[in-house]
Formats: C-alpha cells, sequence, structure tokens
C-alpha cells in the first residue's frame, strides 16, 4: 500500500518499542515527554514528513506514519529521547503497510496492551492524533485509519467482555499491597504524584483499604489538593517529601519525571517500607534497595501478575479479532478505491474524449444524425467500460499497481491526485 497523497515510493509504516522486547529502564530511555513530542512534530515537518502520529506511554513509545524509508521516523524517536539508534536496533519494531495497519488496530483495542484489554490506549491516540492535526501532519488516509481503530475499539468494549473486571496497573499495586502487607488499614501510606495512574491507585486504595492515613504529595500542590478534596486525605508539601518518606510504611510513587525522585540518599528509615514505582521513566533508583528493609516493585511486576480477570477476558479475544478484522477490511476496501480512483477517472475522460472527437466527426459525416441518441449511447458504453475496470481493480486478486500502470500505458493517461 502507498500513501496517494505523496510520491510513490512512500509507504506507511508503524516504528517503535514496547514492553514486549524493552524493559521499563530502556522505555525510560525512549520515552517522550509532551516538550519533546511537541520537537519531534516540528522536526518531522521541516524534514518534509507528510503525515505521522506519535504515542509514547509507559508501556510503548511509537510512530505511525508516512515516508521513504523507516529509518526516517526511528531517527525521529532517538533524536528527541534519549535512546539510541543502536538500542533502538535490538528491541524497537518495523512493520510496513498492512501489517503497520494491524498493529495499530491491535495497540488501539486493548490487544496489545501489556495488560490485555486496557483501553486508556486508544485516548492516547485520539490525542496524537488532533495534535498531528494541529501541526498539519495528518492527511485524509491517516484520519480514516484512526477513525476505523477508535471505531473498533468501541464495538470491542461495547460487544465483548475482554475489559471486564478490574484490572490495571493501578488496581494490580493494590492486589500487591494487600497481599504482602499486614494490617494495611493501619499503615501509613504515602502517595507521591497524581498522574493518572497514581489517582487511579490512590482511588482503589481509598476504595479497599478504608485507610484514613494516606498523605499526598505532588509538585504541584494545587493538584494533590484537587484530589484530596474528592477523596478526603491529608496534603503535604513538596519540601516535606523526605519527612513523610521516614513516617511511611508503603509509598506509590507515580510522577512524570524524567530522573529519579527518591534515591537512597533522601530515605532516613527506622522502619521497613514498600515502594511501588509506577512511573516511565523510572522514578526511584534501585540503590533504594541497598538499605535494610526496603522493597522495590516496579510496574513491569505488577503487569505480569495474572489472575482469574485475565484469563477470563483471554476467552473474548477471538471475538475481538474478528470485529478488527471486519471494520480494517473496510478501511482497505476504502484505501483501494481511493488509490485507483484517480485512474479511473482519467479514463472517463480519455473516453469522454474520445466519443465527443467521433460524434463530431459524424454529426458533420452523416445527415440527420441523432447526435443526442448517439449521446445516450455513448455514455452507456463508457460507463460499463470504466465500471468493468473498476471491478477489476477492486478484486482481491489484483496486482493494484500492475494493473493501473498498465490502464495508464494503454490508454495514455496520467492520473492526478490530490
Amino acid at each position: 500500500m502507498e500513501n496517494n497523497n505523496t510520491s510513490k515510493h512512500h509507504y506507511f509504516y508503524s516504528v517503535g518499542l514496547s514492553y514486549k522486547k524493552a524493559d521499563a529502564e530502556i522505555r525510560g530511555k525512549f520515552s517522550l515527554d509532551a516538550a519533546a513530542k511537541t520537537r519531534l512534530l516540528e522536526q518531522a515537518k521541516t524534514e518534509g514528513i507528510e503525515s505521522l502520529i506519535v504515542t509514547s506511554t509507559c508501556n510503548r513509545t511509537e510512530i505511525y506514519g508516512f515516508a521513504e524509508h523507516p529509518f526516517q521516523l526511528i531517527k525521529l524517536i532517538c533524536e528527541n529521547s534519549q535512546g539510541s539508534v543502536e538500542a533502538f536496533q535490538k528491541v524497537g519494531f518495523v512493520y510496513k503497510n498492512q501489517e503497520a495497519i494491524s498493529h495499530l488496530f491491535r495497540v488501539g483495542t486493548g490487544l496489545d496492551s501489556q495488560i490485555l484489554g486496557d483501553f486508556e490506549i486508544i485516548a492516547q491516540i485520539k490525542s496524537s492524533f488532533a495534535q498531528s492535526k494541529s501541526f498539519g501532519l495528518a492527511n485524509t488516509f491517516m484520519e480514516r485509519l484512526v477513525n476505523a481503530v477508535i471505531q473498533a475499539s468501541k464495538k470491542i468494549k461495547t460487544d465483548t467482555e475482554i475489559s471486564s473486571g478490574a484490572t490495571s496497573v493501578s488496581f494490580a499495586a493494590v492486589q500487591y499491597i494487600f497481599k504482602n502487607v499486614d494490617d494495611i488499614g493501619n499503615k501509613n501510606i504515602l502517595l507521591f504524584g497524581t498522574g493518572k495512574i497514581g489517582r487511579n491507585t490512590c482511588e482503589n486504595l481509598v476504595k479497599h483499604t478504608k485507610n484514613e492515613h494516606i498523605t499526598l504529595i505532588n509538585r504541584t500542590k494545587a493538584k494533590a489538593e484537587a484530589l484530596a478534596g474528592k477523596l478526603n486525605l491529608i496534603v503535604k508539601d513538596y519540601s516535606e517529601l523526605h519527612l513523610e518518606l521516614q513516617k511511611a510504611d508503603v509509598v506509590v510513587v507515580a510522577t512524570g519525571a524524567q530522573n529519579p525522585t527518591v534515591d537512597k540518599a533522601i530515605l532516613n528509615l527506622k522502619k521497613p517500607l514498600l515502594i511501588l514505582d509506577l512511573s516511565i521513566p523510572k522514578n526511584v533508583n534501585e540503590d533504594v534497595e541497598e538499605i535494610e528493609g526496603v522493597t522495590l516493585i516496579h510496574m513491569d511486576y505488577l503487569s505480569q501478575l495474572t489472575d482469574e480477570t485475565l484469563e477470563n477476558r483471554k476467552k473474548h479475544i477471538p471475538a475481538a479479532e474478528a470485529i478488527i478484522e471486519e471494520i480494517k477490511e473496510e478501511f482497505i476496501t476504502w484505501t483501494k478505491g481511493r488509490k485507483f480512483a484517480p485512474t479511473i477517472h482519467a479514463l472517463k475522460a480519455k473516453l469522454n474524449a474520445i466519443k465527443t472527437s467521433e460524434l463530431d466527426f459524424q454529426s458533420k459525416k452523416i445527415s440527420n444524425f441523432n447526435e443526442e441518441q448517439a449521446e445516450i449511447i455513448s455514455n452507456r458504453i463508457i460507463q460499463k467500460i470504466t465500471t468493468h475496470f473498476a471491478n477489476h481493480l477492486k478484486d482481491d486478486d489484483t496486482m493494484v499497481d500492475e494493473s493501473i500502470e498498465w490502464i495508464e500505458k494503454v490508454f495514455k493517461i496520467g492520473a492526478t491526485t490530490k
């Protein structure tokens, strides 16, 4: 599949890395914060990339877009993150055309999520597309594809039970705390960072522990106060972090910092401490494990925790895949029609030119020539001919590129694309 909006040497690619081959440390190096995403889009525009979207979550950093060669997209990721091309070659992936389309469908519908059926990624894709569109980097193909993925995601969520049950990193964190901390209702819990995962974890803790000793700290205190107000929790200033760490029995770190915010130096402990790092990049330095009594658990470990809920979700994979195939086929049919439509239009124009010339010739040669009747008959013949060619090009067994080239060569036409 080539992009009709660019030259015939541009292809649709999906490039990136995910939890499947890249551990949390590597994913952290390739993560893109808001500023990095903006820089990437600005760079793509200056380098002649016509259409792409970029997503960067705790589980993946990926670009979907058009390029002459995938390295153009890989380079964008590496030059706007702390990742290197060498590291990417070890853990990254490149999908082209149909495989790239299929990959985006699986990502957007939660089938490729670290926790099966997690639909949070579709919101990321929507947001990424909106941002690309604001930069003028989203063509018709991309818009149609993203809308198809959103449609599949909604249908799977509605028509299957693949997202049933409470299963997420935040829920897994609470489950882990329950299983490994005695008398959790009376323990001091500190939540550092109030991003989405942090908020969800906090809500789960309040719901399931009935704990009245949960303290929130965030660099922007107003955000912590907004969450605390809903849940009736304690808020402390960021400057008091080192003191609150000493009091805590459990610490949940869910900040969006690019470098560790908790390390061995900041801890001055007199009792055991469980730290759950739910951040990408990692926000807790592994040197904390050098302190006796400290247990550090990262989100990758929590994501591996399988339970009955996940096993039940797996039963719904075939139904979800069937929905994807149905909507994906509709999209592929649209792309084929869009690809050969200019050629059919050019063919029709050529035949009409021949018709006009011939009718003009016959009207001068034949007396009482019924030009109106001849026009009607000729138009019907032209319609039937172009329909035959269109049906041929729509056929799944047709080599579309070769057929288009043959039609344009035989009829000496050049299809123009918009």
